[in-house]
């Protein structure tokens, strides 16, 4: 019986790995956490599997413990983390142990600073109704998928989302280092993560890094319409084959977007050039592995999207909205392209919260100059209790509207202060694009989004 224990594994990622685990044949799964919020909350005690009582204990931690897995929600003084490293324990962080458990497989990564999410998501959903059967770890709920991660014995095929944030409290590597793909997978890099990466060129050097950890014989599907990215592909070791990529024909009729191919026109249930060069690059993975362009186009044609990703929340029938998860300048200016082009006769509202790391940093505002240009009308928010948490430096309103430039850009500090705002607004023939990694201050966006639209 293999006894492994989790150290935070309230975390996203953390409790779907602990969920996968526990459902494979002779494995005991247990865990720690100080505080365990939803969704992991009620699906780790679905599992049988939320700690008891809150808090770490060192007595937890023995030597019949065939691993550790560490958290990066996890400080390097956990009681728990020293008492493993005490009795000399195998501690793994997230990744790594990912890898351990698929070495004998064929491993799929998809990595870039945005896209990573959709494009893994949809490799998986073609694999699953092509019944051809993969372990993977993904970002966001997919439709059809309950859990966002599965290991399994008898899968030869693993497909990972591969992150470049750190791996954990005790390994300051980026995530995809460690994951050595066969098939790997580029979609752009621009600059985030400021926190850790503090110069674009240094950002730059972990995707190279990345495509140099690649396993022998590997190849390397990428986005040539990014410079970074044909630098590296001009680089890369001699026995990794690149195979680029960028957007496939396309045409929009009466907000459907139709794509074309050899075979005849595809109508798709997503949109936005960004998703269909991330389908692109998805159909290049998927052939690595055996499914021809038929299969694929016959299947992604039913691709609902990701959770949080583009994710129509409402429409009516003069009005839609959608929430997305863009945070990041490249992604946020992909996202209100991507909306202004699919619904070019409707008035675009876009409101984006400012909420991550790099986003409150005063030397990274100027990245976001001109992302909502194409936006009629764009509201920035921002929590100053937020910045003071993550102790950045103070910023002013104006030095945000400066930096995101235009004059369609209006800047709150006040979430009740831009609900108002946004209730004031008339939304007949209008397209709504909330988009934010947090909840802008405590907002349930499905509902606010059916009371605007709806009124």
């Amino acid at each position: 019986m293999q006894r492994v224990h989790f150290i935070a594994i309230g975390g996203a990622a953390m409790h779907n790995l602990a969920i996968a685990i526990s459902k494979k044949n002779n494995t005991h799964v247990t865990g720690s956490d100080d505080e365990v919020f939803e969704p992991s909350l009620s699906r780790l005690k679905a599992y049988g599997l939320l700690p008891e009582k809150m808090g770490w204990f060192p007595d937890r931690i023995h030597k019949g413990l065939s691993a550790v897995i560490l958290g990066m929600h996890a400080t390097l003084d956990n009681p728990e983390l020293v008492r493993a490293k005490a009795l000399g324990l195998k501690i793994y962080s997230f990744p790594e142990y990912l890898y351990q458990q698929t070495r004998s497989k064929t491993r799929i990564v998809v990595g870039g600073s945005h896209g990573k999410t959709t494009t893994t998501a949809m490799i998986l959903f073609v694999l699953k109704q092509l019944k051809i059967d993969a372990d993977y770890m993904v970002g966001a709920q997919i439709e059809g998928f309950d859990n966002m991660v599965k290991l399994s014995y008898e899968s030869r095929i693993a497909v990972f989302e591969g992150d470049e944030y750190l791996t954990s409290p005790i390994d300051r590597r980026p995530k995809f280092h460690l994951y050595k793909p066969h098939i790997a997978v580029l979609t752009g890099i621009a600059w985030d993560h400021i926190n850790v990466f503090p110069t674009f060129e240094n950002y730059v050097e972990q995707f190279q890094k990345f495509t140099e950890l690649m396993e022998g014989q590997g190849r390397l599907i990428y986005f040539d319409g990014d410079a970074s990215l044909n630098e590296i592909a001009q680089n890369l070791r001699r026995d990794i084959v690149p195979f680029p990529y960028n957007t496939p024909e396309y045409e929009v009729i009466k907000g459907v977007t139709y794509l074309k191919t050899k075979k005849g026109d595809v109508a798709l249930k997503f949109f936005g050039e960004h998703n269909l060069q991330n389908m692109n690059a998805a159909r290049l993975a998927c052939r690595q592995i055996g499914v021809t362009d038929e299969q694929f186009y016959a299947t992604i044609c039913d691709f609902p999207g990701a959770s949080n990703r583009l994710q129509k929340i409402v429409e009516t029938g003069k009005s839609v909205a959608f929430k997305d998860f863009a945070h990041s300048p490249s992604k946020l200016k992909a996202t209100v392209k991507a909306v202004k082009h699919q619904y070019p006769d409707r008035k675009l509202v876009a409101c984006m919260e400012l909420h991550t790391f790099s986003s409150l940093t005063e030397d990274f505002l100027p990245q976001y100059a001109d992302c909502m240009e194409e936006a009629d009308v764009a509201y920035v928010y921002y929590n100053p209790e937020v910045i003071e948490h993550k102790r950045l430096k103070e910023l002013q309103p104006e030095q945000v509207q400066q930096a995101f430039g235009g004059n369609n850009v209006t800047v709150f500090i006040d979430s009740l202060a831009l609900q108002t705002k946004l209730r004031e607004l008339k939304y007949d023939n209008a397209a709504l694009l909330l988009m934010t990694s947090g909840n802008f201050s405590g907002l349930n966006l499905i509902e606010f989004a059916e009371e605007l639209l709806k009124k």
